[in-house]
Protein backbone atom coordinates (compact mmCIF):
# COMPACT_ATOMS: atom_id res chain seq x y z
CA UNK A 1 0.00 0.00 0.00
CA UNK A 2 2.80 2.34 1.09
CA UNK A 3 4.51 1.92 -2.58
CA UNK A 4 1.16 2.27 -4.24
CA UNK A 5 0.74 5.58 -2.57
CA UNK A 6 4.09 6.41 -3.21
CA UNK A 7 3.42 5.86 -6.87
CA UNK A 8 0.77 7.51 -7.54
CA UNK A 9 2.22 11.07 -5.62
CA UNK A 10 5.09 10.61 -7.70
CA UNK A 11 3.10 10.20 -11.03
CA UNK A 12 1.03 13.64 -9.54
CA UNK A 13 4.30 15.65 -8.94
CA UNK A 14 4.82 14.36 -12.58
CA UNK A 15 1.71 15.80 -13.93
CA UNK A 16 2.24 19.14 -11.56
CA UNK A 17 5.35 20.01 -13.46
CA UNK A 18 4.38 19.10 -17.05
CA UNK A 19 1.54 21.43 -16.51
CA UNK A 20 3.87 24.19 -14.81
CA UNK A 21 5.84 23.88 -17.98
CA UNK A 22 2.94 24.66 -20.10
CA UNK A 23 2.00 27.52 -18.62
CA UNK A 24 5.61 28.69 -17.99
CA UNK A 25 6.54 28.72 -21.87
CA UNK A 26 3.15 30.36 -22.52
CA UNK A 27 4.74 33.35 -19.75
CA UNK A 28 7.57 33.33 -20.90
CA UNK A 29 6.60 33.93 -24.36
CA UNK A 30 4.27 36.91 -23.11
CA UNK A 31 7.11 38.12 -21.39
CA UNK A 32 9.40 38.21 -24.36
CA UNK A 33 6.69 39.30 -26.72
CA UNK A 34 5.52 42.55 -24.56
CA UNK A 35 9.18 43.34 -22.95
CA UNK A 36 10.52 43.95 -26.89
CA UNK A 37 7.61 45.47 -28.50
CA UNK A 38 5.89 47.60 -26.25
CA UNK A 39 8.85 49.66 -26.38
CA UNK A 40 8.56 50.01 -29.54
CA UNK A 41 5.27 51.50 -29.81
CA UNK A 42 5.67 53.55 -27.12
CA UNK A 43 8.80 55.07 -29.64
CA UNK A 44 6.94 54.61 -32.53
CA UNK A 45 3.22 56.04 -30.99
CA UNK A 46 0.57 53.70 -30.62
CA UNK A 47 -1.95 54.89 -32.64
CA UNK A 48 0.33 55.53 -35.05
CA UNK A 49 2.15 52.15 -35.03
CA UNK A 50 -1.81 51.08 -35.63
CA UNK A 51 -3.78 53.29 -37.51
CA UNK A 52 -0.80 54.80 -39.75
CA UNK A 53 -1.28 53.14 -43.51
CA UNK A 54 2.44 53.41 -44.68
CA UNK A 55 5.23 50.91 -43.95
CA UNK A 56 8.85 52.29 -45.08
CA UNK A 57 11.28 50.85 -42.71
CA UNK A 58 14.18 52.79 -44.45
CA UNK A 59 12.14 56.16 -43.52
CA UNK A 60 11.13 55.38 -40.07
CA UNK A 61 7.50 55.22 -40.78
CA UNK A 62 5.95 51.98 -39.11
CA UNK A 63 1.90 51.95 -39.76
CA UNK A 64 0.37 48.23 -39.41
CA UNK A 65 -3.16 48.72 -40.31
CA UNK A 66 -2.86 47.72 -43.99
CA UNK A 67 -1.25 43.88 -42.72
CA UNK A 68 -3.95 44.17 -39.97
CA UNK A 69 -6.86 44.53 -42.77
CA UNK A 70 -5.03 42.53 -45.04
CA UNK A 71 -5.08 39.78 -42.14
CA UNK A 72 -8.87 40.37 -41.56
CA UNK A 73 -9.56 40.25 -45.08
CA UNK A 74 -7.77 36.79 -45.91
CA UNK A 75 -8.87 34.88 -42.49
CA UNK A 76 -12.98 36.06 -43.05
CA UNK A 77 -12.59 34.96 -47.03
CA UNK A 78 -10.47 31.44 -45.23
CA UNK A 79 -14.02 31.27 -42.68
CA UNK A 80 -16.02 31.56 -45.81
CA UNK A 81 -14.68 29.15 -47.88
CA UNK A 82 -13.98 26.48 -45.25
CA UNK A 83 -16.38 26.62 -42.33
CA UNK A 84 -19.31 25.45 -44.49
CA UNK A 85 -17.60 22.78 -46.66
CA UNK A 86 -15.91 21.46 -43.18
CA UNK A 87 -18.74 21.71 -40.92
CA UNK A 88 -21.40 19.70 -43.87
CA UNK A 89 -18.09 17.11 -44.63
CA UNK A 90 -18.21 16.37 -40.69
CA UNK A 91 -22.13 15.90 -40.62
CA UNK A 92 -22.00 13.68 -43.57
CA UNK A 93 -18.89 11.44 -41.92
CA UNK A 94 -20.46 11.41 -38.53
CA UNK A 95 -24.49 10.66 -39.73
CA UNK A 96 -24.68 9.73 -43.28
CA UNK A 97 -21.53 8.29 -44.44
CA UNK A 98 -21.38 4.33 -45.29
CA UNK A 99 -18.77 2.45 -43.09
CA UNK A 100 -17.16 1.13 -47.03
CA UNK A 101 -15.50 4.75 -47.36
CA UNK A 102 -15.37 6.11 -43.98
CA UNK A 103 -11.80 5.17 -43.10
CA UNK A 104 -10.78 6.33 -46.69
CA UNK A 105 -12.36 9.49 -46.13
CA UNK A 106 -11.45 10.04 -42.24
CA UNK A 107 -7.65 9.03 -44.14
CA UNK A 108 -7.68 11.62 -46.35
CA UNK A 109 -8.74 14.36 -44.09
CA UNK A 110 -6.27 13.68 -41.83
CA UNK A 111 -4.02 13.61 -44.43
CA UNK A 112 -4.93 17.09 -45.26
CA UNK A 113 -3.51 18.02 -41.77
CA UNK A 114 0.15 16.32 -42.19
CA UNK A 115 0.54 18.04 -45.77
CA UNK A 116 3.55 20.88 -45.11
CA UNK A 117 2.45 24.34 -45.52
CA UNK A 118 5.01 24.85 -48.79
CA UNK A 119 3.63 22.42 -50.24
CA UNK A 120 -0.18 23.99 -49.93
CA UNK A 121 2.05 27.09 -50.75
CA UNK A 122 3.33 25.49 -54.15
CA UNK A 123 -0.64 24.00 -54.68
CA UNK A 124 -1.58 27.60 -54.89
CA UNK A 125 0.96 29.33 -56.57
CA UNK A 126 1.17 26.11 -59.60
CA UNK A 127 -3.35 26.09 -59.47
CA UNK A 128 -5.13 28.63 -57.73
CA UNK A 129 -2.85 31.57 -58.96
CA UNK A 130 -3.43 30.85 -62.54
CA UNK A 131 -7.02 30.09 -62.36
CA UNK A 132 -7.78 33.54 -60.14
CA UNK A 133 -5.91 35.14 -62.78
CA UNK A 134 -7.98 33.74 -65.53
CA UNK A 135 -11.27 34.75 -63.48
CA UNK A 136 -9.81 37.85 -62.97
CA UNK A 137 -9.85 38.28 -66.92
CA UNK A 138 -13.27 36.93 -66.97
CA UNK A 139 -14.69 39.44 -64.71
CA UNK A 140 -13.23 42.16 -66.38
CA UNK A 141 -14.24 41.07 -69.52
CA UNK A 142 -17.95 41.52 -67.98
CA UNK A 143 -17.47 44.78 -66.72
CA UNK A 144 -17.76 43.04 -62.95
CA UNK A 145 -14.05 44.44 -62.21
CA UNK A 146 -11.59 47.09 -63.82
CA UNK A 147 -8.35 45.48 -62.84
CA UNK A 148 -8.10 41.71 -63.15
CA UNK A 149 -4.88 41.45 -61.27
CA UNK A 150 -2.04 38.80 -61.22
CA UNK A 151 -4.04 36.15 -59.62
CA UNK A 152 -1.78 37.18 -56.73
CA UNK A 153 -4.27 38.37 -53.73
CA UNK A 154 -6.92 38.23 -51.32
CA UNK A 155 -9.23 35.57 -53.19
CA UNK A 156 -6.49 33.28 -53.51
CA UNK A 157 -4.92 33.54 -50.28
CA UNK A 158 -8.58 33.20 -48.70
CA UNK A 159 -9.20 29.83 -51.15
CA UNK A 160 -6.00 28.58 -49.85
CA UNK A 161 -6.77 29.32 -46.37
CA UNK A 162 -10.17 27.76 -46.73
CA UNK A 163 -8.62 24.75 -47.45
CA UNK A 164 -6.01 24.81 -45.18
CA UNK A 165 -8.40 24.44 -42.56
CA UNK A 166 -10.65 21.62 -43.54
CA UNK A 167 -9.09 19.07 -41.40
CA UNK A 168 -8.92 21.09 -38.47
CA UNK A 169 -12.78 22.10 -38.47
CA UNK A 170 -13.84 18.24 -39.85
CA UNK A 171 -11.94 16.46 -36.98
CA UNK A 172 -13.15 18.31 -34.03
CA UNK A 173 -16.78 18.89 -35.34
CA UNK A 174 -17.10 15.35 -36.37
CA UNK A 175 -15.75 14.85 -32.58
CA UNK A 176 -18.49 16.95 -31.05
CA UNK A 177 -21.25 15.32 -33.37
CA UNK A 178 -20.64 11.47 -32.28
CA UNK A 179 -20.30 13.24 -28.61
CA UNK A 180 -23.86 13.91 -28.83
CA UNK A 181 -25.76 10.67 -26.53
CA UNK A 182 -27.30 8.29 -29.12
CA UNK A 183 -31.13 8.86 -27.14
CA UNK A 184 -31.34 12.83 -28.39
CA UNK A 185 -31.80 11.65 -32.05
CA UNK A 186 -33.82 9.16 -31.23
CA UNK A 187 -35.59 11.08 -29.33
CA UNK A 188 -36.80 13.23 -31.87
CA UNK A 189 -37.28 10.65 -34.35
CA UNK A 190 -39.83 9.38 -32.19
CA UNK A 191 -41.64 12.55 -32.05
CA UNK A 192 -41.82 12.78 -35.82
CA UNK A 193 -38.40 14.92 -37.20
CA UNK A 194 -37.34 13.59 -40.08
CA UNK A 195 -33.27 12.55 -39.76
CA UNK A 196 -32.28 15.94 -41.44
CA UNK A 197 -34.37 17.94 -39.00
CA UNK A 198 -33.38 15.20 -36.32
CA UNK A 199 -29.20 16.62 -36.85
CA UNK A 200 -30.02 20.37 -37.38
CA UNK A 201 -32.06 21.24 -35.13
CA UNK A 202 -31.31 18.80 -32.31
CA UNK A 203 -27.34 17.06 -32.66
CA UNK A 204 -25.66 20.38 -33.82
CA UNK A 205 -27.10 22.80 -31.15
CA UNK A 206 -26.44 19.78 -28.30
CA UNK A 207 -22.72 20.08 -30.02
CA UNK A 208 -22.58 23.88 -30.50
CA UNK A 209 -19.51 24.32 -28.14
CA UNK A 210 -17.53 21.35 -30.06
CA UNK A 211 -18.23 23.45 -33.01
CA UNK A 212 -17.32 26.75 -32.38
CA UNK A 213 -14.44 24.80 -30.97
CA UNK A 214 -13.21 23.57 -33.93
CA UNK A 215 -14.23 26.94 -35.94
CA UNK A 216 -11.61 29.15 -33.28
CA UNK A 217 -9.49 26.48 -33.88
CA UNK A 218 -9.54 26.45 -37.33
CA UNK A 219 -9.49 30.46 -37.44
CA UNK A 220 -6.15 30.14 -35.35
CA UNK A 221 -4.75 28.49 -37.91
CA UNK A 222 -5.86 30.96 -40.61
CA UNK A 223 -4.56 33.86 -38.91
CA UNK A 224 -1.36 32.23 -37.89
CA UNK A 225 -0.03 30.58 -41.26
CA UNK A 226 3.11 32.41 -43.11
CA UNK A 227 4.74 30.23 -45.79
CA UNK A 228 1.80 29.39 -47.97
CA UNK A 229 0.22 33.12 -47.70
CA UNK A 230 3.37 35.01 -48.54
CA UNK A 231 3.44 32.31 -51.59
CA UNK A 232 -0.28 33.24 -52.73
CA UNK A 233 -1.24 36.32 -51.32
CA UNK A 234 1.28 39.13 -53.02
CA UNK A 235 2.98 40.46 -50.08
CA UNK A 236 2.14 44.05 -50.93
CA UNK A 237 2.10 46.55 -47.56
CA UNK A 238 -0.59 48.38 -48.57
CA UNK A 239 -4.46 48.91 -47.90
CA UNK A 240 -6.53 46.65 -49.30
CA UNK A 241 -8.18 47.35 -53.09
CA UNK A 242 -9.82 44.74 -54.26
CA UNK A 243 -10.47 40.57 -54.27
CA UNK A 244 -7.49 40.37 -56.82
CA UNK A 245 -5.53 42.44 -55.33
CA UNK A 246 -2.32 41.82 -53.54
CA UNK A 247 -2.42 42.11 -49.72
CA UNK A 248 0.32 41.29 -46.78
CA UNK A 249 -1.04 40.22 -43.21
CA UNK A 250 0.87 40.27 -39.94
CA UNK A 251 2.72 37.22 -40.11
CA UNK A 252 3.82 37.64 -43.49
CA UNK A 253 5.63 41.05 -42.67
CA UNK A 254 7.43 39.97 -39.55
CA UNK A 255 8.59 36.44 -41.79
CA UNK A 256 9.39 38.55 -44.53
CA UNK A 257 11.65 41.40 -42.77
CA UNK A 258 12.69 39.50 -39.72
CA UNK A 259 15.81 38.33 -41.23
CA UNK A 260 17.47 41.44 -42.23
CA UNK A 261 15.84 44.24 -39.45
CA UNK A 262 18.26 45.71 -36.73
CA UNK A 263 17.20 48.47 -34.22
CA UNK A 264 13.91 49.77 -34.43
CA UNK A 265 13.12 48.09 -36.97
CA UNK A 266 13.45 44.63 -35.29
CA UNK A 267 11.13 45.95 -32.21
CA UNK A 268 8.46 47.45 -34.80
CA UNK A 269 8.14 43.54 -36.11
CA UNK A 270 8.16 42.11 -32.62
CA UNK A 271 5.51 44.68 -31.91
CA UNK A 272 3.49 43.36 -34.93
CA UNK A 273 3.99 40.05 -32.97
CA UNK A 274 2.06 41.82 -29.84
CA UNK A 275 -0.79 42.66 -31.90
CA UNK A 276 -1.23 39.40 -33.68
CA UNK A 277 -0.88 37.78 -30.14
CA UNK A 278 -3.60 40.22 -28.43
CA UNK A 279 -5.91 39.67 -31.55
CA UNK A 280 -5.86 36.00 -30.91
CA UNK A 281 -6.68 36.15 -27.03
CA UNK A 282 -9.38 38.67 -28.29
CA UNK A 283 -11.08 35.99 -30.38
CA UNK A 284 -10.53 33.24 -28.06
CA UNK A 285 -11.63 34.99 -25.03
CA UNK A 286 -14.97 36.26 -27.26
CA UNK A 287 -15.41 32.87 -27.86
CA UNK A 288 -15.25 31.40 -24.41
CA UNK A 289 -17.75 34.59 -23.52
CA UNK A 290 -20.06 33.22 -25.98
CA UNK A 291 -20.10 29.85 -24.93
CA UNK A 292 -20.32 30.55 -21.11
CA UNK A 293 -23.78 32.86 -22.24
CA UNK A 294 -25.03 29.80 -24.27
CA UNK A 295 -24.49 27.51 -21.32
CA UNK A 296 -26.19 29.57 -18.60
CA UNK A 297 -29.19 29.50 -21.21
Amino acid sequence: MKSKAWNEKFMQGVFFIAACASVLAVALICVFLFANGVPAMKEIGFVKFITGEMWKPNNDIYGILPMIVGSIYVTAGAIIVGVPIGILTSVFMAMYCPKKIYRPLKAATELLAGIPSVVYGFFGLVVLVPWVRELGRTWREMGLTKSSGNGSGILTASILLGMMILPTIIGVTESAIRSVPQQYYEGALALGATHERSIFRVIMPAAKSGVIAGIVLGVGRAIGETMAVIMVAGNQARMPAGLLKGVRTLTANIVIEMGYAAELHREALIATGVVLFVFILVINFSVALLNRRSGRE
